[in-house]
């Protein structure tokens, strides 16, 4: 008589968002896969890799890991040095980034200055992008160095300021409060494309809960930085209600008005709506056709804590899952056993659990790590 063990297959979908500081979304996937491929046990496991983002950076890598095309182009960084930044494009949508155009990953050194930095070159890559013809443009909003309202964004798209001297400003938190004027060029290009803000961020420009209170600490601004860019901002509402755009003021207290340091407020003057960054992506990256041949889901981030409870990317993903199983991989998880399931988390694993050392920045001990716990997991399902 003849014993056999039937070979089982599991079809899984690796889709994670970066750890932050070590590794991109794909790097994730890819060293999770190289582990799940050579786990041992009465069958194969299947990988189809998904990377995602949620509206910060990584946000074009992931886009282009689905299928987008990449455009290069030179912008001025944070500090106006230029840097080599890039869009996804797949010849209807683009994608443009903070994070890779004036982020806080760009600042020479790794200084922040948090009255200097400026988004102009994000308004550089967004022009860019509409010499293209988009339809749409998603501005994904993660990562930024700077808290200037967007006023160097406007300044690539077409909008002057000056100081009481007549002389151009070019836009930073510094140059905020010596604003006098401000003109509007005719920007036609921008009539005909839907702008889209990509982002989770949900508090308003100014105020306790604004830009330069709850995001300018991370920027580097201190006390009275902070006091100086709230006027700053302040001032930037008034006078582009003086300049006769419409109601500035109810965009500087639309939730998400603070993202990447009022970036998003400029965003809003400009027409666009958001969305939550997480889903948005998800539905660009057809997360929902791809989960629906797969037996298992694998998600993760750097951090699974209380805000990954609120919205982050991997609760989307879980909640899009269906009753499939849902495994998380981070590189720390600050959310006990029994609030697993708030997530429809069947397990987690980390790297923290592998290792004593700190990988979260190092990639190379990171990726390591991953293709262990790709090993386990894979061995788990067999």
């Amino acid at each position: 008589m003849n014993n056999t063990t039937a070979q089982k297959n599991v079809r899984t979908l690796i889709a994670p968002d970066k750890f932050k500081g070590s590794l991109t979304a794909g790097e994730v996937a890819d060293a999770l896969a190289a582990g799940l491929r050579s786990a041992t046990g009465a069958g194969t496991v299947h990988c189809e890799i998904l990377p995602l983002a949620d509206g910060g950076d990584g946000s074009v890598d992931a886009a282009v890991a689905s299928g987008f095309g990449r455009r290069s182009y030179t912008v001025a960084g944070p500090t106006f040095q230029p840097v080599q930044a890039s869009i996804a494009f797949d010849g209807v949508t683009a994608v443009v980034e903070v994070a890779n155009t004036c982020g806080l990953g760009l600042l020479p050194d790794g200084r922040l200055e948090a009255m200097a930095a400026s988004s102009r070159g994000f308004g550089e890559a967004v022009l860019f992008a509409l010499s293209l013809n988009p339809a749409t443009i998603v501005l994904a909003l993660g990562g930024s160095a700077s808290t200037d309202g967007g006023m160097g964004m406007l300044t690539a798209l077409g909008f002057t300021f000056r100081d009481a001297a007549g002389r151009q400003l070019d836009g930073s938190g510094s140059s905020l409060a010596r604003i006098h004027s401000i003109h509007r060029a005719a920007f036609p290009e921008l009539a005909g494309t839907e702008l889209i803000i990509a982002s989770d961020v949900h508090n308003p420009l100014l105020g306790r809960q604004g830009a330069p209170a709850v995001f300018g600490p991370q920027k580097g601004a201190g006390p009275a930085e902070i006091s100086a860019l709230e006027e700053g901002l302040t001032h930037l509402v008034a006078l582009l209600t003086e300049a006769g755009l419409p109601d500035p003021a109810t965009a500087a207290r639309h939730e998400g008005a603070a993202s990447a340091g009022g970036i998003g407020f400029a965003c809003l003057l400009l027409g666009a709506r958001q969305v939550s960054g997480a889903d948005f992506f998800l539905d660009l990256l057809d997360f929902n056709i791809r989960k629906d041949s797969c037996d298992v889901v694998i998600t993760g981030e750097g951090s699974i804590d209380e805000q990954t409870l609120s919205g982050k990317l991997p609760a989307a993903v879980a909640r899009r899952s269906g009753a499939r199983p849902i495994i998380a991989v981070a590189g720390r998880s600050l959310l006990p056993r029994e609030r697993w399931p708030d997530l429809a988390l069947t397990s987690v694993y980390t790297l923290a659990e592998y290792t004593d050392l700190d990988s979260s920045k190092d990639p190379e001990l990171s990726a390591a790590l991953l293709q262990r716990i790709g090993q386990d997991i894979g061995a788990s399902l067999l």
